[in-house]
């Protein structure tokens, strides 16, 4: 499609391309990538991130051509001429999607995103928070997990490659943006992970609710890195084995325990607090 201007009056002002283009960090271990072919984008924030994601190649983009003006008027720029672009109704878009998928009008075909090695994490974190997820599958969960990694600066997230849900557009919409932003490392063995974590000066702390340490008492100081277990099944006994200490949120017994996602959050802010007070 022809580039979109704004009006005359301000054509003068250079606008910024929305495009992707591969290149994300190379090397990582296992088979990397969640999706084979291309991933199927929908929801304004997850297709406004991946468009100006410069790691990201864009394939195709459907939307109506109200929520195609609203994403370009909002960012002031325009699409590339390389990708195609094609209008539709709603209702035909929603034929492109999962069923009562909440498009907003936007549906996005890209490629995966490339690997991202472990070691390039370590050498970049700089002391961040690290997430590790051993075996939590349900792309919603990943997804909302993700959006709590960038609210909370985190260096990456990172999962065993076989038991983690691939990319697509349920958990890129549950991330909202976040699929782009934050690394996520696919790993082979999370134990031998574990390993390299710790080795770079990283106190690796499982949430459990049968942890006999109480969260977030149980953070010492230095660099974190979070493990949490799918619901239900907890964290396995050797990814427990690879953790420096097992601690439980301080919840009510009302409720045996949280949904994953709602306990990342919790226990992310809690060390976003104590690095706060530290600085204090």
């Amino acid at each position: 499609m022809p580039p979109h201007n704004r009006d005359r009056d301000t054509a003068a002002r250079p606008s910024r391309a929305l495009r992707g283009r591969a290149g994300r960090m190379q090397g990582g271990r296992g088979s990397g990538r969640g999706s084979a072919g291309a991933v199927r984008l929908w929801g304004r924030h997850a297709i406004e991130a991946a468009l100006t994601n410069p790691n990201r190649t864009a394939k195709k983009l459907w939307g109506t051509r109200e929520a195609i003006q609203a994403m370009l008027d909002d960012h002031d720029a325009e699409l590339p001429t390389s990708l195609p672009v094609e209008y539709a109704q709603a209702a035909d878009l929603a034929r492109l999607v999962a069923r009562d998928a909440p498009h907003q009008g936007l549906v996005l075909d890209c490629l995966p995103l490339d690997d991202v090695a472990l070691d390039d994490v370590l050498d970049e974190a700089e002391g961040r928070t690290l997430v590790i997820l051993d075996q939590v599958t349900d792309p919603h969960n990943v997804g909302a997990i993700l959006r709590s990694c960038a609210a909370f600066d985190v260096a990456a997230l990172i999962t065993q490659d076989r038991h983690a849900p691939p990319e697509s557009g349920t958990l890129a919409k549950a991330a909202s943006g976040a699929l782009e932003t934050v690394p996520w490392v696919r790993v082979v063995n999370l134990s031998r992970a574990l390993e390299s974590i710790s080795e770079a000066g990283y106190w690796r702390i499982g949430l459990d609710g049968d942890g006999k340490a109480t969260f977030p008492q149980a953070l010492p100081a230095g660099p974190v890195a979070l493990v949490l277990g799918a619901e239900g099944e907890g964290l396995r006994h050797n990814v427990a084995q690879h953790c420096d200490s097992i601690a439980r949120l301080p919840i009510s017994s009302a409720i045996e325990s949280l949904n994953v996602s709602n306990a990342a959050a919790i226990a992310l802010y809690a060390v976003a607090t104590r690095a706060a007070l530290d600085e204090d």
